[in-house]
């Protein structure tokens, strides 16, 4: 599918719905196997209540989770700055905005470590050595900003996603070496006359060729005649299958590599990606988060239903443990006239440079 007649305006706006809307919808059944969610919903294709963390808070349907939260502090950034972010300038936005309250409740336990040590004055650069999960998804499922910042630079784009990255994780781990997918996916997603293919290919061209993409050219070869979510689900069940240590269903390869089948599968349509993460079962919140984040900056928002935004964007209103309650539109226009002004910047220093 290719994405001529989508305006980069809605690019980011289908990148961050498609985040925010597939993170909520996932995550009433994140951790459950396809079976349970097949016996119990059918086919989950609306915005459920949900409970996480045996915390007590029956969160109202479009409620958004950790992975969002994430992403948040990273757009506050970049709208505050209006142009790349490095650690420094996130770990800024995590000192001032993150609630107290609001650890255990839209974060994971680890979260709050690397929170008190970002507090601490060390470098930002240093914080992700002190996280115990170095193959996690933690940022993969959440860089979708970093990505759209650098529109139409993947190389900017994958370089800034190993930057930024180290707040979570350390240098050069394969959990940020798999977030890099996401990051070059959505750059290239975001360029004029963007295919479904443009995207796979410019993955394959900047990624890591022994660590990521041996796994990824397996997995679409292996899932190529999967035609639905259900076939898809059934062919990843030989290849992902483990459980009894934490975060087992959530390491970056395999959330991000069932994210790319999933693109491929449904060429880039955000609601089909939505769907398709969130029933896929295992850690369907960040499944869907990468699928329709990447679909959503190819093909933009007009595939999703209109209440699914409105939903969202009244639980945030609701929650009071939110980083912050921007809708998805303010969010997603914020990033847009960050970038606009990046560009504006760069187009002055052109002009200027180009009289000599």
């Amino acid at each position: 599918m290719m994405s001529e007649t989508v305006s980069l305006r809605d690019k980011f706006f289908g990148c961050i719905a498609g985040v925010h809307i597939g993170s909520s919808m996932g995550a009433a059944v994140e951790g459950w196997n396809y079976g349970k969610i097949e016996d119990t919903y059918g086919t989950v294709d609306r915005l459920l209540p949900y409970e996480h963390y045996n915390n007590g808070w029956k969160r109202d349907p479009g409620t958004t989770e950790d992975g969002v939260e994430r992403q948040k502090l990273m757009i506050t950034a970049i709208i505050e700055k209006k142009d790349r972010v490095n650690c420094e300038d996130v770990r800024k936005i995590w000192v001032r905005d993150i609630k107290p309250i609001s650890i255990g409740m839209v974060s994971e336990p680890f979260e709050a470590v690397l929170l008190s040590m970002a507090k601490s004055g060390i470098p930002a650069r240093d914080l992700g050595r002190y996280c115990d999960y170095a193959g996690l998804n933690s940022f993969a499922r959440a860089c979708h900003p970093i990505g759209l910042i650098n529109a139409g630079d993947i190389q900017g784009a994958a370089e800034d996603v190993l930057e930024v990255g180290q707040l979570y994780q350390t240098t050069n781990s394969r959990g940020l070496k798999w977030a890099m997918v996401t990051g070059a996916a959505i750059a290239a997603a975001t360029k004029p006359n963007a295919t479904v293919d443009s995207v796979l290919g410019a993955v394959f061209d900047i990624c890591d060729p022994d660590i990521v993409l041996k796994e990824l050219d397996r997995e679409l070869e292996h899932t190529k005649n999967c035609s639905n979510f259900r076939d898809l689900r059934k062919a990843f069940d030989t290849e992902y299958n483990g459980y009894g240590m934490p975060y087992s269903a959530s390491s970056a390869n395999e959330v991000v590599t069932k994210a790319v089948c999933i693109f491929k599968m449904v060429k880039g349509v955000t609601k089909d990606a939505i769907i398709a993460g969130v029933n896929l079962g295992r850690d369907t919140d960040c499944l869907a988060a990468v699928s329709s984040g990447i679909s959503g900056a190819l093909t933009g928002g007009s595939s999703i239903p209109r209440e699914w935004v409105e939903k969202v964007d009244k639980a945030t209103k609701l929650n009071i443990y939110t980083n912050t309650q921007r809708t998805i539109q303010e969010n997603s226009d914020g990033l847009y006239n960050a970038y606009k002004a990046r560009l504006n910047k760069m187009r002055s220093l052109i002009a200027e440079m180009d009289m000599l």
